[in-house]
């Protein structure tokens, strides 16, 4: 099973959040072998680690997977050095033949396409999160959606 994550950078983690989406992966994941797919950038993304870090202890069949939109050696050496201490893979999804500019846009794509599962914070219809919530509704993926429980004023995802 794969779970992917998507969210804003913008994203302040609360208690709330980290409850429900540790329940989420108790319901959806409990004790099955999962490899979570993470995207390493920003607020959302910081808390997904953190939440998938902690289901961890409790689970030993997870496996936390930061999937690099870059290669070059000097982003090898400058990003992933560091990273390589968190997670236990690295993954390169094949879009060398991408242009550069929209990395970020084909490895969202990537892990969009290869989830069961993708957990989202998407709040407002605008920006790279929003793109990848709504490529996975395209796609027919299950989709939990955090914000979800909030009221949104003006959002159509």
């Amino acid at each position: 099973m794969i779970v992917t994550f998507c969210g804003h950078s913008e994203f302040s983690a609360t208690e709330e959040y980290e409850r429900r989406l540790l329940a989420f992966l108790e319901e959806k994941v409990g004790d099955k072998p999962v490899d979570m797919y993470l995207g390493g950038y920003g607020g959302f993304d910081s808390f997904a680690y953190g939440c998938c870090e902690k289901f961890k202890k409790t689970h030993p069949d997870v496996s936390l997977i930061l999937v690099t939109p870059y290669l070059t050696a000097e982003y090898q050496h400058n990003h992933l050095q560091y990273e390589k201490i968190k997670y236990d893979f690295i993954l390169y999804p094949e879009i060398e033949d991408k242009p550069i500019r929209y990395a970020i846009t084909y490895r969202n794509q990537y892990m969009v396409e290869k989830a069961d599962y993708v957990v989202a914070y998407v709040s407002h219809g605008w920006g790279g999160a929003y793109t990848t919530y709504r490529y996975a509704q395209r796609k027919g993926k299950n989709i939990y959606n955090l914000a979800d429980f909030q009221e949104q004023v003006g959002l159509t995802v």
